[in-house]
Formats: C-alpha cells, sequence, structure tokens
C-alpha cells in the first residue's frame, strides 16, 4: 500500500476561494494600476472532499500554517500576469494538501550488523589508544 495520496479527480480546486491585489516589486505602471497578486483559499473544516479522518490529518499537521484554525492561505506574486500566478498558487496549494495527507512510513526496528558494532568498537579502541599517548606521565621523566 501507497503511503502516498494525490488529488487527482477528487475536485478539491473546486473548493478553493480566491482573492486578488495588487502586487509589488518590477512591472511599472502595470503594478499600480492591475490586480496580479492572487491569493488561494482553502477552509478544511468546511471541506466536502475530504472525510472527517482526513480533515483532523490536515489541521493537525497544518495547523502552523492554517489562519483561524481552519483555512489554508497560500498567494502569489511572482509574475505579472494574474492568470499565471493563480495557476502556481493552485498548485502550491494542492502540494501542501497531499503532503498534509501522507500517512508517515511506520519504522521497522532493526539491529546493527555484527560488523557495524565490532567496526565501531575498533574505532572507540584506537580513540582511546590515541589519547592514552598523550598523556604525560612524570614518571617517564624522572
Amino acid at each position: 500500500m501507497s503511503n502516498i495520496i494525490t488529488l487527482k479527480g477528487r475536485g478539491v480546486h473546486k473548493e478553493f476561494t480566491y482573492k486578488t491585489s495588487r502586487s509589488g516589486g518590477a512591472g511599472g505602471q502595470h503594478v499600480n494600476k492591475v490586480s496580479t497578486k492572487v491569493e488561494a483559499l482553502f477552509s478544511i473544516a468546511t471541506s466536502q472532499v475530504f472525510n472527517d479522518d482526513e480533515k483532523a490529518r490536515l489541521l493537525e499537521k497544518l495547523a502552523n500554517k492554517l489562519v483561524q484554525g481552519e483555512t489554508l492561505t497560500v498567494s502569489c506574486d511572482e509574475t505579472r500576469s494574474q492568470h499565471t500566478n493563480k495557476e502556481r498558487a493552485v498548485l502550491k496549494l494542492l502540494g501542501i494538501l497531499e503532503r498534509g495527507l501522507q500517512k508517515p512510513k511506520e519504522r521497522k526496528e532493526s539491529k546493527p550488523s555484527k560488523n557495524a558494532v565490532k567496526r565501531r568498537l575498533e574505532s572507540k579502541s584506537k580513540a582511546s589508544e590515541k589519547k592514552s599517548q598523550r598523556k604525560f606521565n612524570l614518571k617517564d621523566y624522572l
């Protein structure tokens, strides 16, 4: 079973809401008169696409990215085109949601191999020998 969850075909993007505003940066007069910055918002708590289990996982994993405890927000003002910025914001938002839904891989306990233990002990004894040779012993000089 794969731990990767894809959102293709679920229609998550239909629940996104968008805000546009003027963005700063290069662009001259164009920047001052056109709203190219896009902010994509997604409310996890009111979503119809995810079940309660998935919502709980998203709310827990993305807690530091949420606004007002339930809304995930991504903004993009990288280009001069509102359309391109909207596409990029949607891709960022989908990526965050997919990573948030991934279940952590279960760790299988294992022991170090006999060779690894042997190498570790040998390196420790070499280090110990090296340090013991550094000691200043007054009896050697008397």
